[in-house]
């Protein structure tokens, strides 16, 4: 079966969708990209930009963006927090995912599940817009409300914004016309903080995982 996907640009400036290929052929004010012989280095500017991106592989070989602090970020005191939450509020947070089509099948009586990746994107979205920081501060206060004095772990959940936009800017349809919406992966970025508590058993146990999901409107 073969898939039509049909992006458009995004001019809302809480966020903005942008694939790979567009970004490293016309990186975004602040950045700058390197051509290598395997694949590419991009490099930002961390006083004017948060980049939450690990290295990954696309069809133009291996990315890696410098000054990364990668999807998942780790804080271990109180100094190292705050300094994050003061750039997630103050600054346009860069991440990728990717728009995937989900299929089901059944094979020998058993049902199999199966994600394939039609587009990757750099999704970026304005942390001190004011919709933006409002959500991400009444997330992390709730979060630090509810697991005081304990480590933690609490995912940014953006899939939907992503549903949002795609339902207005991006067509993905097969061989027969049949419009798919599309699965998002990776579509949040986690922080994770670590206390000084000797004996620190919710977090050991999975109970101080948090999830707050930011929209759009």
């Amino acid at each position: 079966m073969r898939d039509t996907v049909t992006p458009k640009k995004v001019s809302h400036s809480r966020m903005r969708v942008t694939e790979v290929e567009e970004f490293l052929r016309e990186p975004p004010a602040g950045f700058s990209v390197k051509a290598l012989g395997s694949g590419y280095r991009v490099h930002s500017d961390p006083e004017k930009s948060l980049v939450l991106i690990d290295d990954f592989f696309s069809c133009r070989g291996k990315i890696v963006f410098e000054n990364s602090l990668g999807r998942k970020v780790k804080m271990h005191n109180l100094w190292e927090y705050t300094s994050m939450r003061k750039r997630l509020l103050s600054k346009r947070i860069y991440l990728l995912m990717s728009a995937c089509q989900e299929n089901f099948s059944v094979t020998n009586k058993k049902a199999a599940r199966e994600v394939r990746v039609l587009k990757q994107y750099v999704v970026s979205i304005d942390g001190k817009d004011p919709l933006i920081k409002w959500q991400m501060e009444k997330g992390l206060d709730w979060t630090i409300s509810s697991v005081a004095g304990e480590s933690y772990r609490v995912d940014i959940d953006l899939t939907q914004a992503l549903d949002s936009w795609a339902a207005k800017n991006l067509h993905i349809k097969t061989d027969k016309l049949i419009k798919v919406k599309p699965v998002w992966r990776d579509a949040s970025f986690t922080l994770k903080y670590y206390s000084d508590a000797l004996f620190d058993f919710p977090h050991w146990f999975g109970f101080s995982k948090r999830n707050f999901k930011l929209s759009l409107t």
